[in-house]
């Protein structure tokens, strides 16, 4: 197909070249060239991933290596934060124990995802990142990836305990239906793959911690959350979806 000479190639009729003046002149906002590879939009999902590959998932063979603790409706926040309480005292001397604690915030149109993550004998790790545009839900599972990431690479490291005021972004890692989060859940699935395959024995549990709890190392990471104050270095107008700005500036002008 290459070797057609170019006079049979049409033209996409969706690239931003093929729009007439009048088009470029009510155009508002911004545009993205289709034709440019580079700023394409991106699957962020694959039936072909070896994380969705039937008898490969992770709930397939590993089901017995992940927990879900959630909070029950009629259990009372005092009773909730207790618990809590009790089971950091429990493993705080556990040297092969990471807790993990992850919030996020959107402020500006930013998105804030940060994580704390406590080893015995180690100093206090954080990792924060902000991103443009993008949804709470994308923000809460980049917190959760970042801190698995800290966790896995720590040697010795057999259990993970993931603090979270967002379950429903859990939920996401392990669903295998298709849904626009997959992205970052496929990432999460293969670091846990990894980290279950080293020893069936190593574990992760996760966490519901709601915000209005205020317990205390939940709150920490939700004030860090929310202590930035960012301002985008770019126009507004201009998307998430890595544009392409020489086409932009030339239909605003």
């Amino acid at each position: 197909m290459d070797d057609l000479p170019n006079l049979f190639i049409k033209p996409n009729p969706h690239s931003i070249r093929s729009l007439t003046n009048q088009q470029k002149n009510i155009a508002k906002g911004h545009l993205i060239d289709s034709c440019n590879k580079t700023y394409g939009i991106f699957p962020s999902f694959s039936l072909l991933n070896p994380e969705f590959t039937p008898g490969f998932h992770i709930t397939d063979n590993f089901s017995d290596c992940f927990s879900f603790n959630l909070v029950n409706k009629k259990e009372k926040d005092k009773i909730r934060a207790q618990e809590l309480d009790e089971m950091v005292l429990q493993i705080s001397s556990s040297l092969s124990t990471a807790l993990v604690v992850t919030d996020a915030s959107i402020k500006n149109d930013i998105a804030t995802s940060i994580s704390h993550i406590h080893l015995a004998n180690y100093p206090l790790i954080k990792t924060v990142y902000h991103a443009v545009f993008i949804t709470s839900m994308e923000a809460e599972l980049f917190a959760i990836r970042c801190g698995i990431n800290q966790a896995c690479i720590k040697k010795g490291m057999s259990k993970i305990i993931i603090f979270t005021d967002s379950i429903n972004a859990v939920k996401k890692i392990f669903d295998s239906k298709s849904h626009p989060y997959q992205f970052h859940t496929t990432a999460i699935l293969s670091k846990l793959h990894r980290f279950f395959k080293t020893n069936q024995e190593n574990s992760i549990e996760f966490w519901k911690c709601p915000s209005h709890l205020k317990w205390r190392f939940h709150n920490d990471v939700d004030k860090d959350s929310k202590s930035f104050n960012l301002t985008p270095s770019f126009p507004c107008k201009i998307s998430w979806n890595y544009c392409k700005k020489t086409d932009s500036d030339n239909i605003i002008n």
